[in-house]
């Protein structure tokens, strides 16, 4: 394992020229286009833990945030040259490929505890074939002595990005809140033994810019007006 391997410093992460994202809302789901197409997760894969495919752009639920930048990023392993970094710049021609024996181990990890929402992974099919994930184990926890698993789900032939909810079977249950990520790649395509994984990236919960409100305010005269004196 070398230096590569961890990312220990906040990332402020270049222009996005290769990615293009759009924002859509839809009772709280997040949008897949595939293609010209549009569609949403359907409940069914949901409940099955299975995620078919992938998505051609990035597109957000406007109520959410990126958190990647907040982290430490770590890897458990990688080739010289396809380390951690290349899962944070943006980038869909690099990736990190994993140098040792499975699980493959992604590790984010904050400074305080935040609250999560969504993990979404860019991953390519047609261009890694063995080396892309078919099956992944996401995990919580304060750190590695009490990281708890989540959810898993599995991969079929995915190219593009790939949505990971967080959220619980509890309709309440809408976030994490933890100080600690691990994504772990149990297994790939075609039997593979080491993964290609080209972008992660994590988002929370946008706050409410007026403490103490059920909704969120789109006025700065309806904000300012918004206390009472």
């Amino acid at each position: 394992m070398t230096g590569k391997c961890h990312l220990i410093f906040k990332i402020n992460a270049a222009p996005q020229p290769r990615a293009k994202i759009a924002k859509g809302v839809h009772q709280n789901r997040v949008f897949l286009i595939l293609g010209t197409e549009m569609a949403t997760e359907s409940s069914e894969r949901e409940d099955e833990g299975k995620l078919i495919g992938g998505s051609k752009h990035l597109v957000l639920d406007e109520d959410l945030r990126e958190l990647s930048k907040n982290a430490a990023w770590s890897v458990s392993s990688c080739k010289p040259g396809n380390g951690v970094q290349s899962l944070r710049d943006d980038n869909f021609d690099t990736y990190w490929q994993s140098d040792g024996a499975q699980p493959h181990l992604v590790n984010i990890q904050f400074q305080k505890k935040v609250k999560l929402q969504l993990i979404v992974l860019y991953v390519d099919f047609k261009l890694d074939e063995s080396y892309t994930p078919s099956k992944i184990s996401i995990r919580a926890g304060d750190g590695f002595h009490n990281l708890k698993e989540i959810k898993t789900v599995e991969l079929v032939k995915p190219t593009g990005w790939v949505y990971i909810s967080l959220s619980g079977n509890d309709p309440r249950e809408t976030f994490v809140n933890t100080f600690m990520l691990q994504i772990g790649v149990l297994s790939n395509h075609l039997n593979g033994r080491d993964t290609h994984v080209r972008q992660i990236k994590v988002y929370g919960p946008r706050p409410n810019p007026v403490p103490h409100q059920p909704f969120e305010f789109t006025s700065t005269e309806f904000i300012t007006h918004s206390t009472v004196r």
